[in-house]
């Protein structure tokens, strides 16, 4: 893992959490539509395959990390909870969440609030359950988020982390290398604007501390009974902890 952190703009002064913001609130208005097309909509499954690993403690509060434009809260309805609370330091992000969820029905269950992963405003053995969806590479400090995380959850609580990851096997990883270095940042740019946003995605993949090095900061956080579930030949993986 690089000992630089990566950020959206290397240019810029602006710490990587503002950075990240500023990224997002540019993108909102093509995310959901490049969501997917670059991964060609298998992010849906993966995020209920994420979801079915709730299912066993069948959570009535979820709090949802990172929700961006909430995909992974709505996905979560299946698990019949009465409330979810999405947090995202993107006001872009939720302005288009929001939408969504009037256009659902979903309002009385969903709540999206702008807020930081690093800092949640939530008092400690809140929630039953807490989820994070394409969010944790984002943190400006994985341990202080994962902590803060820890912190907020009931004894006996359960996380799920839904992140990329890179493949094992030599070919797919050719291959997915090849698409994140040459597809993933043109398509990116001529949908979204940024051009460099779809830049530093791949960028913080390659930098994130995937599979058993994750589970190291789950243990370190606090949490237990942590494993990780490869999808996708291991482009994406389900990280779990409980508390």
């Amino acid at each position: 893992m690089s000992t630089t952190p990566v950020v959206p703009y290397a240019g810029s002064s602006d710490s990587k959490k503002e950075q990240v913001a500023t990224m997002f609130n540019n993108i909102s208005w093509r995310y959901d539509l490049l969501n997917r097309l670059l991964s060609f909509g298998i992010d849906i499954w993966w995020r209920k395959r994420a979801i079915a690993q709730l299912k066993d403690i069948q959570p009535k509060l979820i709090l949802d990390i990172a929700t961006g434009t909430g995909d992974l809260a709505i996905e979560a309805i299946s698990l019949n909870p009465d409330k979810i609370i999405g947090v995202d330091i993107s006001e872009g992000m939720l302005s288009f969440g929001r939408k969504k969820l009037e256009e659902k029905g979903l309002t009385n269950k969903i709540e999206l609030r702008l807020g930081d992963s690093e800092k949640l405003l939530f008092p400690d053995n809140q929630f039953d359950a807490a989820m994070v969806s394409f969010g944790v590479r984002n943190f400006e400090y994985l341990d202080k988020g994962l902590e803060e995380i820890f912190r907020v959850l009931k004894p006996g609580g359960k996380l799920v982390v839904l992140e990329f990851s890179k493949p094992s096997n030599p070919v797919i990883r050719g291959l997915y290398n090849f698409y994140n270095a040459t597809a993933l940042p043109l398509v990116g740019k001529l949908l979204s604007k940024d051009s460099s946003a779809y830049t530093y995605l791949p960028e913080s993949v390659a930098a994130f501390p995937e599979g058993s090095a994750f589970i190291e900061f789950l243990t370190s956080a606090g949490f237990k009974k942590t494993k990780a579930l490869p999808l996708t030949f291991g482009i994406s993986s389900v990280y779990i902890g409980t508390k």
